[in-house]
């Protein structure tokens, strides 16, 4: 299942929302054009590498994905939840709750496999941030989901996709914990970001939310 779009427009221009798609689409394609044995330091170079953590890595892992499929989904899922966020905690707000988010899920993933090798890459432990604050600012939303094959269109609640996409992420986290590891991972899905970035985003957006934004009759469009 894939999803397509939610059913809650939104209010405001989300600028944040689509200069992160942007900014994310043109580090892809730099580092695409970049010859093979360039493109692989670059990646390396960007990534965190929970062994040797780094701050400035952090950040900079945001904006860089592993191939296009990572990258295709990963904004999918900001563009679909990633607006509506924004409207209601405003621009500025908004973006700094992303790198929060962001920071959160690195440190989380950090945490659990410090000795790792690993790099990781990605914005879907920010983007994990934004589906929570979704979560909690709309729960009686719906999501347009596509099946593939055969070609079916239906509408999900909002809170059983984002809460069995969470469900599966702390689930599959639990298997690349070290107890349930006879050797070392040697690649694989940064789950735990994902559960962290999620949670964060869960605690995180009530109270970065602009107070004049807080009332249901602002963001309701069926109450214009």
């Amino acid at each position: 299942m894939i999803p397509i779009r939610d059913v809650i427009p939104s209010r405001t221009r989300p600028g944040v929302t689509i200069a992160l798609l942007a900014f994310n689409v043109a580090v892809f394609l730099f580092q695409a054009a970049l010859p093979a044995e360039t493109g692989e330091r670059f990646f390396y170079a960007m990534a965190v590498v929970p062994a040797y953590f780094s701050l400035t890595d952090v950040v900079t892992s945001m904006f860089v994905h592993a191939g296009l499929v990572h990258l295709a989904g990963n904004l999918l899922f900001l563009w679909i939840f990633g607006d509506n966020v924004e409207d209601r905690l405003g621009h500025g707000r908004f973006f700094v709750f992303y790198l929060v988010c962001g920071f959160v899920a690195a440190f989380a993933q950090t945490a659990l496999h410090p000795d790792s090798l690993v790099p990781m890459v990605g914005a879907s432990g920010a983007i994990a941030g934004v589906m929570g604050a979704y979560l909690v600012l709309y729960p009686q939303s719906r999501i347009l989901m596509l099946f593939p094959f055969p070609f079916i269109l239906f509408e999900l609640p909002a809170v059983f996709f984002l809460g069995f996409w969470f469900f599966m992420q702390f689930l599959s986290g639990i298997g690349t914990l070290p107890i349930f590891q006879s050797e070392v991972i040697s690649g694989g899905v940064a789950f735990w970001a994902h559960v962290a970035g999620f949670a964060s985003g869960l605690v995180l957006v009530k109270p970065m939310l602009r107070r004049e934004r807080m009332s249901v009759d602002w963001w309701d469009m069926r109450g214009s």
